[in-house]
């Protein structure tokens, strides 16, 4: 907060973003009241240490550019933490005595890399680590204390730690050898790397059907894995005894996806059912195959975790309430001190009919406001993710100003079931702006969006489909607001992180050599010159998601023609994890907007 302005004096928009919010804690498996959390309360995302007998919160990193990625040790001992350098996601774990202490490096024999998974031994000394670079693909390592570290796995394709048993004896990996990226197969390993057994729904079928690891059971000598399968359609979970090789199929009579994790006895399971972008909770007995709900508000759960005591803690919001972890006794676990966060308006759902099947959109428009309304069209990233009945900042800022938002659920997201995540391979791009150019449509048509006064904005992929948008739909947008995007598809595969190019080959069939039509086809560089819009792009000078030099080779095209444009860089990755860098970048957004669009809504307030 500057010093020049008071809490009573700043804009709601500004609040949320500045408004102290945490994490759901993650906590030590044999030592519960020992906790890792994330919090902003600095004005930075930083891990937290809290110790729940005393009370006791230390703040454990303290980085220019922040710090998210962090595990306790089973034991409590240690929190381990990934340094990278300004947000290139590149470097080394590290880790710390939970107490407080200096840092040092927490597996000392490995490179910098970028990470591919950890895992954590109750002994506290082992470690399963795993790596990505360009040269070596996936390596997967047991780093013991004292110890060299030992290879125990590499492969040229992504792949990545599972889990580790709780006893150490066994390894869960998630690999794509088969080439496909988007549907991941299991190996299960000892700690020399033998094989103890195989998974992989991929192979001998015409179906591309994916797993993904859950976790071991938190039993000593207990050989069962909780894991997530594709076999009916959509994301459920299944017990696998990786020694005995038997599948215990858990038929749960819910609609859309779920997944799952362990009660701490083992006994139990705590399911996330996700549908129509709301979440809830039950407790599955796998003794009786009971199905319990838990009781939660209506909205979106992000995430779950159940106690020693069985009770559960939860991380909830929905579009009109701000986050806040609660528990099953009744009592909000966490809540930080300072300024709160301002509500937002809640949500509506629209089902708009598309090309492949009906879109889900969920709408949110300033209270009593009558349309047609200046408009923004949110598209999230991923693109395997889903926006939800869950509270967000960005788009609360945007109806404060005056503005409809509108956020799609187009083909490639998830939570629809698997055939309209996988909808998009080989026609990358164009399958989803189908979807969105749909619920534009209908947005003009039903009288909520004002055609001439609609924004086609996203981050990530969303930022890539807002370029890709803008030269493929050219009269459909007054203003494009690209935020970390892809911009020239060829150039970005060649400079992006490898688990990247992995999953570029998977959804286009190939390198930009093999298929150079399809690579073509969906990059936002072969229409930059039909660009009519006004474009805006801000973009991380150190991001190796959405590398800058094809954000470059695109604004480049741009200025050939002096087509509008505005770019702003800043010293960071793939988004800012600093409180002040976000509201900056937001603020420039709708001052971008209301300047090429003349809204009637109230200009920004600094």
């Amino acid at each position: 907060m500057t010093a020049a302005m008071s809490e009573s004096d700043m804009p709601d928009w500004e609040k949320r973003f500045r408004a102290p919010r945490v994490s759901l804690p993650d906590w030590a498996e044999d030592a519960p009241d020992r906790s890792l959390f994330v919090s902003n309360a600095t004005g930075t995302y930083e891990l937290y240490a809290w110790d729940r007998a005393s009370g006791e919160q230390r703040q454990a990193t303290n980085r220019p550019n922040g710090t998210t990625d962090g595990l306790l040790s089973p034991d409590g001992a240690w929190i381990w933490w990934f340094d990278d350098k300004d947000g290139d996601e590149f470097g080394v774990w590290r880790r710390q005595p939970f107490g407080g202490g200096a840092d040092e490096e927490a597996t000392p024999g490995l490179d910098p890399s970028y990470p591919s998974g950890l895992a954590l031994g109750r002994d506290g000394r082992t470690a399963v680590v795993g790596r990505s670079t360009d040269d070596e693909g996936t390596t997967i390592f047991l780093a013991r204390t004292g110890e060299e570290p030992l290879e125990i796995y590499r492969h040229a394709e992504s792949a990545g730690v599972g889990d580790l048993s709780h006893d150490g004896s066994l390894i869960a990996i998630e690999h794509t050898e088969h080439g496909d990226a988007m549907h991941s197969a299991l190996r299960v390993v000892r700690p020399d790397g033998t094989t103890v057994a195989e998974l992989d729904d991929t192979a001998g079928g015409t179906e591309e059907l994916g797993l993904e690891v859950l976790g071991f059971a938190p039993v000593d000598g207990d050989p069962r894995l909780l894991i997530g399968h594709q076999r009916r359609g959509r994301w459920e979970p299944l017990v696998w005894d990786v020694v005995s090789g038997e599948q215990t199929d858990l038929t749960l009579d819910l609609p859309g996806d779920v997944s799952a994790e362990w009660y701490p006895d083992g006994g139990a399971l705590l399911v996330v059912h996700s549908h129509k972008a709301r979440s809830d909770l039950f407790r599955y007995d796998l003794a009786t195959g009971a199905l319990e709900r838990i009781p939660t508000p209506a909205g979106s759960v992000s995430g779950a975790t159940a106690r020693p005591d069985r009770t559960v803690e939860y991380l909830w919001s929905s579009a009109a309430e701000p986050p806040v972890v609660r528990s099953t006794t009744g009592e909000v676990v966490l809540d930080p001190p300072g300024m709160k966060c301002p509500p937002s308006v809640p949500v509506s759902d629209a089902w708009v009919e598309g090309p492949g099947g009906p879109v889900h959109a969920l709408i949110q428009k300033p209270a009593g406001a009558v349309g047609p309304l200046p408009t923004v069209f949110d598209l999230h990233g991923g693109p395997t993710w889903h926006d939800s009945d869950s509270f967000a900042a960005g788009p609360a800022a945007w109806v404060d100003h005056g503005y409809a938002v509108v956020r799609i659920n187009y083909r490639g997201s998830t939570g629809y079931g698997r055939a309209w995540t996988d909808a998009l391979k080989h026609r990358v791009g164009l399958i989803e702006l189908e979807d969105v150019a749909a619920v534009r449509d209908w947005a003009v048509e039903s009288g909520l969006a004002d055609p001439d006064r609609l924004v086609l904005t996203g981050g990530s992929w969303g930022g890539y489909l807002t370029l890709l948008g803008l030269g493929t739909q050219p009269a459909s947008w007054a203003v494009g607001i690209a935020v970390v995007p892809v911009a020239d598809y060829v150039t970005a595969y060649h400079d992006e992180m490898e688990s990247l190019k992995a999953m570029d080959r998977t959804l286009l069939g190939g390198t930009p050599e093999e298929v150079p039509d399809r690579f073509a086809a969906s990059s936002p560089l072969t229409y930059v010159d039909d660009v009519k819009a006004p474009v805006y792009i801000s973009a991380g000078l150190n991001d190796p998601r959405c590398p800058i030099r094809q954000i470059d080779n695109y604004v480049n095209r741009l200025a050939a023609r002096s087509a509008l444009h505005e770019v702003y860089r800043y010293d960071a990755g793939h988004g800012s994890l600093v409180v002040d860098e976000r509201i900056k970048q937001l603020r420039l957004e709708m001052e971008f907007a209301e300047r090429h669009l003349t809204p009637t809504a109230a200009a920004p307030t600094d």
